[in-house]
């Protein structure tokens, strides 16, 4: 009967850590998604008001901006509709 309660509250235990764990992993996930679109953000603005017009694409706020994450993680899509417009940006989370 008492190693019954061991094993119970081992796996209990262990329950407790898994869920802990994958609801902080799934917190900082939100967290650098939350802070490339900040970043993608600020290039745009930087772009748009050092040079006149928002960045053409992706690749170019990479190069002359900076703009560095984890292509891993995430997958942006960025569409320009013209030099003067607002880009639409598209922030998924890749599946693992």
């Amino acid at each position: 009967m008492r190693n019954r309660i061991v094993i119970i509250t081992f796996v209990a235990v262990m329950v407790f850590f898994v869920v802990a764990v994958s609801r902080v992993s799934a917190g900082n996930t939100s967290a650098q998604r939350d802070d490339l679109e900040s970043a993608i953000n600020r290039c745009v603005v930087e772009c748009y008001a050092l040079e006149g017009t928002y960045p053409p694409s992706l690749s170019y706020m990479k190069e002359n901006y900076g703009l560095v994450y984890n292509e891993e993680l995430f997958f942006v899509d960025y569409t320009v509709y013209g030099t003067n417009l607002w880009p639409d940006i598209t922030i998924i989370e890749r599946q693992e």
